[in-house]
């Protein structure tokens, strides 16, 4: 029989939220176990924020040596090697899974590698044959991309196995109208794939200000990517010349290296034994947890990816450490607050959003409430260009004070100054506030304190 070792706080999961949350609960003096069955840092080290902000670093760097020989730079265009950047990138990963690591054992956190499971309400089985048992459990086992549930699925592959990738595609398709689909398809264009992204609606970023994604998929068309909207997949078939996707319509796109389903992502709780410790979940596998972080199990907790809050490292970080704070800080009422959240989609060009949607706020504060403010100039990064790409913003404000409930902005730069104004908003900030604030110029961000 396995000896049972006790803690104060048992995490399950290596991500972004579990990280911070056991981190935060050691420093408190809480004797602290984290499980793991994969690379630490999870998703966003790994397969997601970190690594894809460096590939499109590189696609940026890309695309920019038209902008440079604009500006009087010529001779002979540098070229881009694959490989080259995967092999540093993957250093890269390993050196921050290898600090994750010794931040862990120098916080006092005893790592255990294997795969965490619930056994009741107070135990954790780590591979069937370590027990570990604590008053307090906290799942944070993030998320896994889907599979479409078509013939043929298993020829392609998923964002995870895009940064698995050990050649560069020749000719790719992109299925799926998301964050990620846009940002793999933008990659990969600019690093010289010849693209294609395949999408169900007529339209990407559902969800998101109208005027961003508009602005994206004019600029996707200008820059060459092929947008196939209004399409269901049916079968991807490997043929001769490479792979095919089939359409409903009879139509079918062949002769591709690769096919990248990105079609969503889904909670990683299927073999997490939350029936045994009476954990409920919906029919998607999201945990309820309410604004505490608690689970309908006592003395279990979950953050992050596998639970209906936004799918953002720091919104799992946040919540984690208030966790800790709440648990083991005597902080009884910390909570991870409503609050306007903002993200950044590293398109090309990148779109930066905070807050409400125009119709998000006239549904909430009424049409009559609510005033929005716009503009689209050529910034000055890109006045030589023969065919600028240009760049839009909007503010959305709310009640008699115009208050701001919404930032949107799509363009160079603009995943840099959405930070400051997050601030300015979540304190309240109003157009009034806006107008009185002097510009820096000539940039872009003046633009957001100058719109009539």
């Amino acid at each position: 029989m396995a000896t049972v070792r006790s803690f104060d706080l048992v995490v399950i999961g290596g991500g972004s939220g579990g990280i911070a949350c056991a981190n935060r609960a050691a420093n408190y003096g809480a004797r602290v176990a984290l499980v793991a069955d994969g690379p630490l840092g999870g998703t966003c080290v790994n397969a997601g924020c970190v690594p894809k902000k460096i590939f499109w670093n590189a696609a940026s760097l890309s695309s920019g040596q038209a902008l440079a020989a604009s500006h009087g730079h010529t001779g002979t265009p540098l070229q881009f090697h694959w490989e080259i950047l995967k092999s540093r990138r993957d250093a890269y990963i390993q050196r921050l899974n290898g600090r994750y690591a010794e931040g862990l054992a120098r916080n006092g956190v005893t790592l255990f590698r294997g795969h965490g499971r619930l056994e009741g309400a107070q135990r954790v089985t780590v591979d069937k044959d370590r027990v570990l048992a604590a008053p307090h459990i906290l799942l944070a086992t993030g998320g896994i991309p889907l599979w479409p549930e078509i013939p043929g699925a298993s020829h392609g592959t998923v964002s995870d196995g895009f940064f698995a990738l050990e050649q560069q595609p020749r000719r790719v398709a992109v299925v799926g109208a998301g964050y990620i689909a846009v940002e793999l398809a933008g990659v990969l264009h600019s690093l010289g794939s010849d693209t294609t992204l395949v999408m169900r609606r007529n339209h990407f970023l559902d969800g998101f200000e109208t005027m961003l994604r508009e602005h994206l998929m004019d600029a996707m068309v200008r820059q060459g990517i092929n947008l196939l909207a209004g399409r269901h997949v049916l079968q991807l078939e490997r043929r001769e010349d490479g792979l095919c996707l089939h359409f409903s319509d009879g139509e079918y796109l062949g002769g591709l290296d690769t096919v990248l389903w990105a079609i969503g992502r889904t909670p990683r709780t299927g073999d997490l034994g939350l029936e045994s410790a009476g954990v409920e979940a919906d029919s998607s596998g999201f945990v309820a947890v309410d604004r505490f972080q608690n689970t309908s199990a006592e003395g279990i907790h979950a953050v992050g990816d596998i639970t209906r809050a936004p799918a953002l490292t720091p919104v799992a970080i946040a919540a984690g450490r208030r966790l800790a704070d709440r648990l083991f800080g005597g902080q009884e009422e910390r909570h991870l607050d409503a609050q306007p959240v903002p993200t950044v989609i590293f398109s090309h060009p990148p779109i930066a959003t905070v807050g409400m949607t125009e119709s998000e706020a006239q549904e909430r504060y009424g049409p009559d409430s609510v005033r929005s403010y716009s503009t689209c100039f050529t910034p000055l990064l890109r006045v030589l260009d023969a065919d600028p790409e240009r760049t839009a913003m909007k503010l959305v404000t709310a009640g008699p004070d115009e208050k701001v409930v919404g930032l949107h902005a799509i363009g160079d730069g603009v995943e840099e100054i959405l930070q400051g104004f997050t601030v300015a908003i979540r304190m309240g900030a109003t157009k009034k506030d806006f107008d009185d604030t002097l510009a820096i110029h000539p940039t872009s961000a003046e633009e957001l304190v100058t719109l009539r």
